[in-house]
Protein backbone atom coordinates (compact mmCIF):
# COMPACT_ATOMS: atom_id res chain seq x y z
CA UNK A 1 0.00 0.00 0.00
CA UNK A 2 1.26 3.33 -0.65
CA UNK A 3 0.94 6.56 1.84
CA UNK A 4 -0.64 9.15 -0.45
CA UNK A 5 0.19 12.54 1.22
CA UNK A 6 -2.26 15.26 0.65
CA UNK A 7 -1.70 18.16 -0.74
CA UNK A 8 -1.99 21.90 1.03
CA UNK A 9 -5.44 22.66 -0.12
CA UNK A 10 -6.50 18.79 0.46
CA UNK A 11 -6.50 18.65 4.17
CA UNK A 12 -8.63 21.43 5.04
CA UNK A 13 -11.49 22.87 3.03
CA UNK A 14 -12.34 26.26 3.57
CA UNK A 15 -15.26 28.14 3.06
CA UNK A 16 -16.28 29.64 -0.24
CA UNK A 17 -16.39 33.91 -0.07
CA UNK A 18 -20.32 33.88 -1.13
CA UNK A 19 -21.08 31.72 1.94
CA UNK A 20 -19.17 33.85 4.46
CA UNK A 21 -21.29 36.72 5.61
CA UNK A 22 -21.00 40.51 4.03
CA UNK A 23 -21.74 42.01 0.85
CA UNK A 24 -20.87 39.00 -1.52
CA UNK A 25 -23.05 36.94 0.69
CA UNK A 26 -25.77 39.59 0.33
CA UNK A 27 -25.83 40.11 -3.21
CA UNK A 28 -26.08 36.43 -4.08
CA UNK A 29 -29.33 35.81 -1.22
CA UNK A 30 -30.61 38.60 -3.83
CA UNK A 31 -29.74 37.03 -6.87
CA UNK A 32 -31.52 33.66 -5.33
CA UNK A 33 -34.46 35.92 -4.47
CA UNK A 34 -34.86 36.88 -7.89
CA UNK A 35 -34.44 33.25 -9.28
CA UNK A 36 -36.74 31.82 -6.89
CA UNK A 37 -39.74 33.51 -9.23
CA UNK A 38 -38.62 30.53 -11.90
CA UNK A 39 -37.14 28.16 -9.77
CA UNK A 40 -38.95 28.01 -6.59
CA UNK A 41 -36.56 26.37 -4.23
CA UNK A 42 -33.76 29.39 -4.45
CA UNK A 43 -35.53 31.50 -2.47
CA UNK A 44 -35.79 29.11 0.66
CA UNK A 45 -31.74 28.62 0.09
CA UNK A 46 -31.93 32.68 0.23
CA UNK A 47 -33.65 32.91 3.72
CA UNK A 48 -31.91 29.60 5.54
CA UNK A 49 -28.51 31.96 4.20
CA UNK A 50 -29.63 34.92 5.23
CA UNK A 51 -30.76 33.99 9.07
CA UNK A 52 -27.42 32.64 9.06
CA UNK A 53 -25.15 35.29 7.97
CA UNK A 54 -27.77 37.68 9.93
CA UNK A 55 -25.60 39.48 13.16
CA UNK A 56 -22.28 38.67 11.63
CA UNK A 57 -21.52 40.93 9.10
CA UNK A 58 -21.70 43.88 10.86
CA UNK A 59 -21.49 47.50 8.93
CA UNK A 60 -24.39 48.43 6.69
CA UNK A 61 -24.47 45.14 5.13
CA UNK A 62 -26.79 44.07 8.21
CA UNK A 63 -29.60 46.28 7.14
CA UNK A 64 -29.56 43.91 4.35
CA UNK A 65 -29.69 40.96 6.45
CA UNK A 66 -32.60 42.48 7.96
CA UNK A 67 -34.17 43.80 4.46
CA UNK A 68 -33.51 40.14 2.36
CA UNK A 69 -35.48 38.55 5.27
CA UNK A 70 -38.59 40.80 5.48
CA UNK A 71 -38.69 40.72 2.05
CA UNK A 72 -38.99 36.69 2.05
CA UNK A 73 -41.81 36.41 4.58
CA UNK A 74 -43.87 39.61 3.74
CA UNK A 75 -43.47 38.89 0.00
CA UNK A 76 -45.01 35.25 1.39
CA UNK A 77 -47.52 36.61 2.92
CA UNK A 78 -48.94 38.66 0.35
CA UNK A 79 -48.42 35.60 -2.09
CA UNK A 80 -50.54 33.56 0.39
CA UNK A 81 -53.26 36.45 0.03
CA UNK A 82 -52.81 36.66 -3.87
CA UNK A 83 -53.75 32.92 -4.06
CA UNK A 84 -56.81 32.75 -1.95
CA UNK A 85 -57.95 36.06 -3.75
CA UNK A 86 -57.52 34.17 -7.13
CA UNK A 87 -61.13 32.88 -6.41
CA UNK A 88 -62.35 36.49 -6.86
CA UNK A 89 -60.32 37.27 -9.91
CA UNK A 90 -58.53 39.91 -8.51
CA UNK A 91 -55.85 37.51 -6.86
CA UNK A 92 -54.31 37.01 -10.61
CA UNK A 93 -53.96 41.40 -10.90
CA UNK A 94 -52.45 41.26 -6.75
CA UNK A 95 -50.10 38.36 -7.97
CA UNK A 96 -48.62 40.19 -10.61
CA UNK A 97 -48.17 43.27 -8.19
CA UNK A 98 -46.62 40.98 -5.51
CA UNK A 99 -44.24 40.05 -8.22
CA UNK A 100 -42.97 43.48 -8.97
CA UNK A 101 -43.02 44.72 -5.53
CA UNK A 102 -40.31 41.65 -5.14
CA UNK A 103 -38.48 42.21 -8.01
CA UNK A 104 -38.08 45.97 -6.79
CA UNK A 105 -37.14 45.19 -3.48
CA UNK A 106 -34.57 43.14 -5.20
CA UNK A 107 -33.21 45.63 -7.51
CA UNK A 108 -33.29 48.34 -4.84
CA UNK A 109 -31.52 46.24 -2.25
CA UNK A 110 -28.92 45.27 -4.73
CA UNK A 111 -27.87 49.14 -6.12
CA UNK A 112 -27.83 49.74 -2.57
CA UNK A 113 -25.53 46.91 -1.95
CA UNK A 114 -23.35 47.86 -4.83
CA UNK A 115 -22.91 51.51 -3.79
CA UNK A 116 -21.67 50.30 -0.10
CA UNK A 117 -25.03 52.06 1.27
CA UNK A 118 -27.57 50.45 3.61
CA UNK A 119 -31.13 49.96 3.11
CA UNK A 120 -32.63 53.30 4.30
CA UNK A 121 -35.43 51.62 5.83
CA UNK A 122 -35.16 47.31 6.18
CA UNK A 123 -38.32 47.24 8.08
CA UNK A 124 -40.06 48.90 5.72
CA UNK A 125 -43.32 46.90 4.48
CA UNK A 126 -43.15 48.88 0.64
CA UNK A 127 -39.69 49.62 -1.09
CA UNK A 128 -37.91 50.40 2.13
CA UNK A 129 -37.04 53.37 1.48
Amino acid sequence: MSNINPGPDMGSRQTDRWLEPGQTNALVIYILYLASLVIGVTGIVGIVLAYINRGKAGGFVESHYTFLIRTFWIGLLYALISVVLMMLVIGFLLMFVVAVWFIARCILGIQALQRGEPVRNPQSWLLGR
